[in-house]
């Protein structure tokens, strides 16, 4: 029997779009704690391996175009947290995964999470965006000649393919800064290995990394993800996707791996008709969308090497870039509803500061505190009322 091109041909974009566009927030993320080289290669290596250990065994096993990823929002808080290092951040990865299996089990938990006004956590999400684009705009103001020329690029390809305007800034900007001068020199490429990282856990891992992280990646991944799928006229077992997800996360995880969770903006391409008219032949942009990512990971050491060589405004650029449709998207939400507006532009506010009280990140207290102030709210109303 014949594979459609169209298959195939949508595994690969999906996989690019979702690859290329956001793998300068794992090299931002690993800067921050602190990675090794070899630390942040392992890194690439054991998410991509992940991914296609996902994406072909459940759309094989639901015969649904099930496309996972890397969680993007979760990148974004690791890059802008404070004071932890790559064993932290393990630590985390480990305790966000058995939280997103206990998830996907028991489904009261599941529900409680989405009792969580989306407000709130979109107000959270964006004040964590929000100082990648802050740090895209001084980039410019840093080397101009290199930023802003891909600036424009962005802004005038997603005129016409928005899914593929940063990955264009991405090539660009390579060919830029070796036209410029500002690389040195490109590395040899260079097969991929495993490295483990001893774990660590802590009060302030949990609360400041681990919780973040997985509130994040439920209300902005996994929630959306099946949204997509069911948007597609689907079905997705909802518990099975999230407790497998969870699952591989927890055996990659000590290879430094971040946690994994159902794609969105990848699931589109996949799910829609030009990858297949029949829904039912869609499932297998899966397994091509696995093979991708295998390669990938074969590869990872040598993109970890190349994004080395590049100059950081370039890094910058690329990751605030990428995220600005996230933080278009998390303000809209945040500031959707009328009578949580208050309490959503706090927790932005909490959450963009920095701000760490006992050793916890500006994450949980954003949502912490935009909560109290959405509580105090409606106690009030319901006291006039009275």
């Amino acid at each position: 029997m014949t594979t459609r091109l169209s298959i195939p041909a949508a595994a690969l974009v999906a996989a690019i779009v979702g690859f290329g566009g956001t793998l300068a927030l794992i090299i931002a993320a690993a800067d921050t704690l602190g990675a090794s080289r070899e630390q942040t290669a392992s890194w690439v290596t054991a998410v991509c391996l992940a991914l296609a250990v996902e994406t072909a065994y459940l759309s094989w096993r639901t015969r649904m175009p099930v496309v996972t990823a890397w969680s993007t929002p979760g990148l974004a808080l690791l890059a802008a947290a404070g004071g932890f290092t790559m064993n932290d951040a393990v630590g985390a990865f480990i305790m966000v995964a058995l939280l997103l299996i206990v998830t996907g089990t028991i489904r009261p938990l599941s529900r409680l999470v989405g009792r969580i006004p989306g407000s709130l956590s979109s107000g959270m999400l964006a004040g964590i965006l929000v100082s990648f684009a802050i740090g895209a705009v001084k980039a410019a103001g840093s080397d101009p000649l290199l930023v802003l020329p891909l600036a424009a690029l962005f802004f005038v390809v997603r005129l016409f393919n928005p899914a593929l305007s940063v990955l264009s800034v991405l090539v660009a900007g390579v060919v830029l800064a070796w036209a410029l001068g500002r690389v040195d020199a490109f590395p040899e490429p260079e097969l991929s290995t495993l490295v483990f990282t001893e774990p660590s856990f802590s009060l302030a891992g949990f609360f400041g990394l681990a919780l973040p992280i997985y509130l994040v990646t439920m209300a902005s991944q996994n929630l959306a993800g099946i949204a997509v799928l069911r948007a597609a006229g689907y079905e997705p077992p909802s518990g099975l996707l999230v407790w497998f997800t969870g699952a591989v996360s927890l055996l990659s995880a000590p290879f430094n791996a971040v946690t994994t969770n159902l794609a969105a903006i990848s699931a589109a391409i996949c799910t829609g008709p030009d990858a297949h008219p029949d829904p039912a032949e869609r499932w297998k942009t899966g397994p091509y969308y696995a093979l991708w990512y295998l390669i990938f990971a074969l590869f990872g050491a040598s993109l970890v090497a190349l994004f080395d060589a590049l100059p950081p405004q370039l890094i910058i650029l690329v990751a605030g870039l990428g995220l600005l449709a996230p933080l278009a998207n998390a303000l809209t939400m945040a500031l959707g509803i009328a009578g949580l507006r208050t309490a959503a532009v706090v927790a932005f506010a909490v959450t963009a500061s920095g701000v760490t009280i006992a050793g916890i990140g500006s994450a949980f207290w954003g949502l912490m505190a935009g909560l109290i102030v959405a509580a105090l709210d409606t106690a009030g109303k319901h006291f006039l009322k009275q």
